[in-house]
Formats: structure tokens, sequence, C-alpha cells
């Protein structure tokens, strides 16, 4: 995957904040912290891997579904199409 090579450094600076977000949420749990506080440790966490995926998935598709087409209004179809289909994974990883 030629996208996830490029944003290699990005991708991974993310994965380890990810990381220390759960690192937090083990700490709360060692220390009995009240639930409120676990949850929102929880939701920061849910909130950043669904971020991580999002990214990763809208370079999948524009490196890989993404066709060259063979006219210009081809690929405006496409691109249109692509940029739906990120909306709406996007939307559906809040």
């Amino acid at each position: 995957m030629a996208h996830t090579i490029k944003e290699k450094k990005k991708l991974i600076d993310r994965v380890r904040r990810i990381r220390g977000q759960i690192d937090a949420i083990e700490r709360a749990l060692e220390e009995e912290m009240d639930c409120s506080t676990i949850l929102h440790h929880i939701a920061g966490c849910r909130g950043a891997m669904n971020g991580v995926m999002a990214e990763v998935v809208e370079g999948h598709i524009r490196s890989h579904i993404l066709t060259s087409g063979t006219s210009r209004k081809d690929k405006q179809g496409q691109a249109q199409a692509a940029e739906d289909l990120i909306d709406l994974v996007k939307s559906y990883l809040k």
C-alpha cells in the first residue's frame, strides 16, 4: 500500500498517541478512578482510532479505487464518487 508507506511517520505518530491513550485507560482502571473519567478516556481513544482508520481508508480510496479515466469527464465523475464515499465513511466513523 503505497499511501501508507508515503504517510508512514504520520500514521505511526498517531498510533503512538493512541497507545498513550490506552495506557491512560489502564492507569485509570488501576487507580480506580470514577467511571466518568474512564469513559472519557475510552471515548477519546475510540475517536482517535476512528480518525486513523478514516485516514487510511481515504488514502486507500485515493490510491487504489480511483483509476485514471480516459476523459476529463470520467476523471471528474470518479473524483466526485470518491469524495462522496470518503464523506460517507468519515460520517460513520465519528
